[in-house]
């Protein structure tokens, strides 16, 4: 229990730096690239951090928001560029043509939506907004619900941190592990409701 306590001790302090929105937005752009980054992990530090009156919580949103939206981009345009060799392997063969059709149906009937979903399940986001490149979906339409799901998924996780930090401020142990608890139950209930509609659907 020492050595835990000593190490939360050390990511309070850690986090208490101004250096740390800068890190924030770094992590939160190769996330949506890159998603064995760990990009929420460091947007709810930061919350707890400004609920334990270290850094803002206004600017630990700002900049988890602005870099899950240039990450996001990035992935689209990635997508786009590879659009046309990516297509031509999916075109192939019938099946591979029919799983395409399938993505390309889900995202014009629910693409606002998933976008939104997608970036609380680890990994989710990328695969989706790569897809919405590779099939050219409108840069202008993807853009405005990208800026809805990063400013929704920034706020979430930065409160989450805010309220554990405001809640223990005396043991910032207990802050972290119930900030990290409450994301955690969040990412399970949200596969849990995905896995139950899908068996319905069925």
């Amino acid at each position: 229990m020492n050595l835990l306590n000593d190490f939360f001790a050390w990511l309070e302090h850690f986090s208490s730096s101004p250096w740390f929105y800068l890190i924030i937005f770094t992590i939160a752009v190769a996330d949506s690239v890159i998603p064995i980054v760990p990009s929420e992990t460091l947007v709810i530090i930061g919350g707890v951090s400004a609920g334990s009156g270290h850094l803002s919580i206004a600017l630990v949103v700002l900049v988890a928001a602005a870099g899950a939206f240039i990450g996001d981009n990035m992935s689209y345009l990635i997508g786009r560029q590879a659009s046309e060799r990516i297509l031509k392997r999916y075109t192939r063969n019938e099946k591979s043509q029919q799983r395409l059709e399938k993505v390309i149906h889900q995202i014009e009937q629910r693409g606002g939506m998933l976008l939104i979903t997608a970036r609380f399940i680890p990994g989710g986001r990328t695969i989706l907004t790569l897809t919405c490149g590779i099939t050219r979906r409108d840069h202008r339409w993807f853009v405005g619900w990208i800026i809805a799901a990063a400013s929704i998924w920034a706020l979430y996780a930065s409160l989450l941190g805010f309220i554990g930090g405001k809640t223990f401020q005396d043991d910032h142990t207990k802050a972290f592990l119930f900030a990290f608890g409450g994301a955690v139950s969040a990412t399970l209930l949200i596969e849990v409701v995905r896995f139950v509609r899908k068996r319905i659907r069925v």
